[in-house]
């Protein structure tokens, strides 16, 4: 259930490296990618927990979120088809 990962969205950070990763991943031009993923996650129906890790699936994007330390810690762009 992703209600522990809305529950805690103020939790949910990432490094400085993460920042970078992930603006170059998803080609944004954004300062604050925090709050985006954040944004991200309240908007999205499709969130599961696999093992370790937090999948919020966008409509062209794929963002992992560690579900103990709620760092996020990539995020990846998804080919429609």
């Amino acid at each position: 259930m992703n209600l522990d990962l809305l529950s805690n969205l103020d939790k949910i950070h990432t490094t400085k490296l993460g920042v970078e990763r992930i603006k170059k991943n998803l080609n944004l031009d954004i300062d604050d990618v925090v709050s985006w993923c954040i944004h991200k996650v309240e908007i999205t129906d499709n969130i599961f927990r696999r093992g370790k890790n937090w999948y919020v699936h966008g409509n062209d994007f794929v963002l992992t979120i560690n579900a103990h330390s709620f760092t996020i810690i990539t995020a990846h762009k998804v080919n429609i088809k």
